[in-house]
């Protein structure tokens, strides 16, 4: 066998290992207890396993009844937003934008925005947004409902927002932390919903757990 043969032969089980490799990366489950304490409730602080996100009850930009059932055997992304945020939030929805494009034609995966303003976005609030930013219904529900329990859903599911507010219109500070959830409901990453860098990742985590 000649040299070069021999070496084509090496590049290519080498290049087979690596490909193995990557298509067996499994992504951590994060509990309480692997996120930073500050965006965390109280009582959840010391969980280090067996978290998952809690049953909830909203209402989209259509004006419909969302639930649990509605991203039943889904990944989803998550994030906190509202729709008069003039900073961080308009970076947010255009990179969940990307997102939906990237998955389009994928029923696996929807998205999830959830308003920590809901008693200001009303669903007509909501409607008028969505369709600004080109949301597509079956893909991605943006949210609004009681306050009491999309602030519960933060701190002791998704863990994305500081517990103290900015005395302004939020009660409470989202941050830009998108939430990747599997089919069991496990949170399988975070990322910076600002950060195109992030949002690579989080494109090419979301396929890992297609895979």
């Amino acid at each position: 066998m000649s040299v070069q043969r021999s070496n084509i032969l090496v590049l290519i089980v080498f290049l087979n290992l690596s490909c193995n490799q990557l298509s067996k990366k499994e992504l951590p489950v994060y509990n309480p207890s692997d996120v930073n304490p500050e965006l965390v409730d109280r009582t959840l602080q010391n969980v280090g396993e067996d978290h998952t996100v809690s049953s909830f009850e909203l209402i989209n930009q259509n004006g419909e009844k969302i639930t649990q059932a509605d991203y039943e055997g889904k990944i989803y992304v998550a994030d906190f937003f509202f729709t008069r945020c003039t900073t961080i939030c308009p970076i947010m929805t255009n990179n969940m934008v990307e997102i939906q494009k990237a998955f389009l034609d994928n029923d696996e995966v929807k998205l999830l925005s959830l308003s920590v303003t809901p008693e200001i976005d009303s669903i007509s609030v909501l409607r008028n947004y969505a369709l600004e930013k080109g949301v597509i219904d079956s893909k991605w529900n943006i949210t609004t409902g009681n306050k009491k329990h999309i602030y519960e859903l933060a701190r002791k599911s998704y863990f994305a927002v500081v517990e103290q507010g900015d005395g302004g219109l939020q009660d409470f500070i989202h941050t830009t932390n998108f939430i990747l959830i599997d089919k069991k409901k496990q949170i399988r990453g975070i990322y910076d919903g600002t950060d195109d860098a992030s949002i690579k990742a989080l494109i090419k985590d979301i396929k890992i757990l297609l895979n």
